[in-house]
């Protein structure tokens, strides 16, 4: 059985996609490790590979020299260990999904002239991916011209699309249906996998500003961190609202799905899922990104008419609550911002992506 090794930094944003292309490929009948590093471990025993390779790396943080020089220290541990596991498993391609984990075997596998394939899932591409850009044989992307300033890197570019998780695609067949005159209005508030003080700070107020017609009408599902839990419940219990807030949904593309409004960061993963789920958002993208990726993916939808994009600066109590209270109001807005977030969703991303490792570890 042919072997591929994916590699990727161990976040939810880089491994979703991992995962997605490694169920379909297992479903073509090939083999799939994973080279991550510590922090999946957790993922162990989910994430659907025959091994899990732990390599060394490290991120680039600031320009202290030392930090520079350790930094590149780490990863050039990890390029040697990655050489001596592609020279015990010969896969017939090695994929990396991005973060700095993600350097030591795909430079690795570069120097062992195996086929490469990198993918990138922000609308701007990320400095471990573009390290690697002109080294490996093809780069996918998710979304359309994030190379196109760049003729040699955009040669060898495919959109793919964003590979999404089997929750997502199941999440996708139920149809948007917006909230009816006087019906309940579902409002589902998230921020990362870890949920983000941010939503917390901004959104029980905001909803504590709405009228009271609104506020009856409001069933709201927020993500907070554990010292979040508290106070944020106390607020939408003050308000009469009814909440669910808890700091993590395993059922997240399902509440996605049953929501009629979401506010959100703008990740990769979770523009995608919106994207592939089709449900319009407000957006707030993380500010202090180096790349400001989150802002040009939050762009993406904002343009097509799937999203609102605010700055962080912008996301008060005030602000939110007029335009929770105009897109509730306003039906017609939120299905034609439904079908543009769908419009930008692949749920063949995988499938796509998919097609293209095999092509690149056929090709001599």
């Amino acid at each position: 059985m042919p072997l591929v090794l994916l590699a990727a930094g161990g976040t939810g944003g880089h491994l979703f996609p991992a995962e997605a292309l490694a169920e379909v490929l297992s479903r073509r009948g090939i083999a799939v490790a994973l080279a991550t590093d510590h922090r999946a471990e957790r993922y162990g025993k989910t994430f659907p590979a025959r091994d899990i390779h732990i390599i060394t790396s490290a991120t680039v943080r600031g320009r202290n020299p030392l930090s520079l020089a350790r930094t590149a220290a780490m990863l050039g541990i990890g390029t040697m260990q990655g050489l001596r596991l592609l020279a015990r498993i010969r896969p017939a391609a090695v994929v990396g999904f991005g973060g700095y984990p993600t350097i030591p075997p795909v430079l690795a596998a570069t120097l062992r002239k195996i086929p490469t394939v990198i993918h990138e899932q922000n609308a701007v591409m990320g400095r471990a991916n573009r390290f690697l850009a002109s080294r490996v044989n093809a780069i996918a992307t998710s979304f359309a011209g994030v190379l196109d300033r760049e003729e040699k890197l955009d040669a060898k570019a495919t959109r793919t699309g964003n590979p999404v998780r089997p929750a997502v695609i199941a999440a996708a067949a139920t149809p948007y249906a917006a909230p009816q005159a006087t019906g309940p209005v579902r409002l589902l508030v998230f921020g990362g996998s870890q949920g983000a003080r941010i939503m917390a700070d901004i959104v029980p107020l905001a909803v504590e500003r709405l009228g009271r017609d609104m506020q009856a009408r409001l069933a709201v599902v927020q993500q907070a961190r554990e010292e979040d839990l508290a106070r944020v419940t106390d607020i939408y219990a003050r308000a009469k609202v009814a909440a669910e807030v808890a700091p993590f949904f395993a059922d997240l593309p399902a509440r996605i799905a049953s929501s009629h409004i979401v506010v959100a960061r703008s990740g990769a993963s979770t523009v995608a899922e919106l994207a592939a789920i089709g449900r319009p958002a407000i957006l707030v993208p993380l500010p202090h990104a180096l790349d400001q990726d989150q802002s040009a993916n939050a762009g993406v939808l904002e343009r097509a008419g799937g999203a609102m994009r605010l700055r962080q600066d912008d996301f008060t109590p005030d602000r939110l609550a007029a335009e929770i209270g105009t897109l509730a109001s306003t039906p017609q807005k939120l299905v034609a911002m439904a079908a543009a977030a769908r419009s930008q969703g692949a749920i063949d991303a995988a499938d796509r992506l998919a097609d293209l490792v095999l092509r690149v570890a056929a090709t001599p």
